[in-house]
């Protein structure tokens, strides 16, 4: 599956069937040896200055329709770790 067939489609927390974002404001994290996405993160809140940032593995995501990627908020994991672990700061 490509990125281009993942933009504008709307990512909805299957547990709680909130609106998360859509795939256009998001940002893939991509295991450079294997080639394969490895998670999403997704910018989610409506703060001015800084909105929370969710990062859902690629096992969270349960399913990928025509329009929607119903993801499990379960499976998410800190940010803040993330970053530091792959040292993007």
């Amino acid at each position: 599956m490509r990125y281009s067939d993942l933009a504008g489609k709307e990512i909805v927390c299957f547990d709680e069937g909130i609106r998360l974002g859509i795939v256009n404001d998001t940002d893939l994290i991509i295991n450079t040896k294997t080639g394969e996405v490895d998670s999403i993160i997704i910018p989610y809140g409506r703060g001015f200055f800084r909105k929370r940032m969710i990062v859902i593995p690629w096992k969270g995501i349960k399913k990928i329709g025509r329009d929607l990627i119903i993801v499990d908020l379960s499976t998410a994991q800190d940010y803040e770790d993330i970053v530091r672990r792959l040292d993007l700061e």
